[in-house]
């Protein structure tokens, strides 16, 4: 009872509180990050929850990754930076595991934004259901320039996720997921054979152990973009989720099925692109960001011009936008 009171406390009032160790650890595999990467690190030195510390491997970056990392750990002492060539995103998440003080582990990846309470959220509810040793959160989709695309809403319930998860899909966003470190450990932390499906993985592993959980409010921006892991990587990323799965129905003795053979990222083939051009644009559309809108409908058209779905994106974004831009018209003049 005195360590649920002493967390809340810590939840509650975190600056008088002094720990000899945080409760909650960060762990931030960076590689070639440059463009983003500051915008992920202010996310998290921001959160309104403090008691942490920010664990960074910078992977052997050849970009400018390293030198933004070290100025920004020269002004917060909360980092916790080390730089050694590249091993993969397994083994320095491991690595960071191995030296992490905290009884929860937090991940972030270096091109994301995490939302101001997205701590404070997880902690208080990790607090209050001692048989969750996962909770990760519903996520806002954004561009590779921050436009906003879409809220992307996921299952809450234990029971779904884990369905979900035997069934080959991310479950759980990875770079929303806190975790209790003592999970993490019991299982022997990230898998790198199943690279880069060692999310999920992770999340069948954890489910064996205890209760999965997601918050229905966001927690973060997950960001789309070209160079990503999952964008380089779509159709590995499904075979190793397949074998993640195939371990896991042998682990439970199950006879299970697997779901996830669409790619979530484009291809190379314009075909491809052109349906997630599309597909963007009406997320775009539909949240009221017309000028995102028109943008991809635009870049639809010229994937493939002979298309109609991209003229008929461009065609409402453009004319939604004038006729909000004369209806804000009219009321001033009224």
């Amino acid at each position: 009872m005195f360590r649920i009171f002493l967390m809340f406390s810590i939840l509650m009032y975190p600056s008088p509180v002094i720990m000899t160790a945080p409760l909650v650890s960060v762990l931030m595999p960076v590689y070639n990050a440059e463009r983003y990467v500051a915008q992920a690190i202010e996310s998290i030195l921001n959160q309104t929850f403090s008691n942490f510390e920010f664990l960074i491997i910078d992977d052997g970056s050849t970009d400018r990754s390293l030198k933004i990392l070290q100025q920004y750990a020269a002004r917060d002492q909360r980092i916790r930076l080390h730089s050694r060539p590249n091993t993969g995103l397994a083994v320095a998440l491991n690595e960071m595991l191995q030296t992490a003080r905290g009884e929860l582990i937090a991940r972030m990846d270096a091109d994301d934004i995490a939302l101001p309470d997205r701590f404070e959220r997880q902690v208080s509810f990790l607090v209050d259901h001692a048989e969750v040793v996962c909770v990760g959160g519903s996520y806002e989709m954004i561009d590779d320039r921050g436009r906003f695309l879409t809220t992307l809403s996921v299952a809450s319930d234990d029971p779904t996720i884990q369905q979900s998860a035997l069934a080959g899909h991310g479950s759980i966003c990875h770079p929303t997921a806190m975790m209790r470190r003592s999970a993490l450990v019991q299982i022997g932390g990230y898998d790198a054979s199943l690279l880069p499906a060692e999310d999920v993985d992770l999340w069948l592993k954890l489910g064996e152990l205890g209760k999965l959980a997601n918050l229905s409010a966001p927690v973060l921006r997950y960001r789309l973009h070209p160079g990503s892991v999952s964008a380089q990587a779509c159709a590995i990323q499904r075979q190793q989720a397949r074998k993640a799965c195939e371990l896991a129905w042998k682990r439970r003795k199950i006879q299970g099925r697997f779901e996830a053979d669409d790619l979530w990222r484009p291809g190379k083939d314009r075909r491809s692109r052109h349906q997630f051009m599309l597909q963007y644009g009406w997320w775009a559309f539909e949240s009221g960001n017309r000028s995102t809108a028109a943008l991809y409908g635009l870049k639809a058209v010229c994937l493939l011009p002979h298309y109609l779905e991209g003229w008929k994106l461009l065609a409402c974004a453009l004319l939604k936008s004038l006729k909000s831009k004369e209806a804000s018209l009219n009321q001033n003049q009224t």
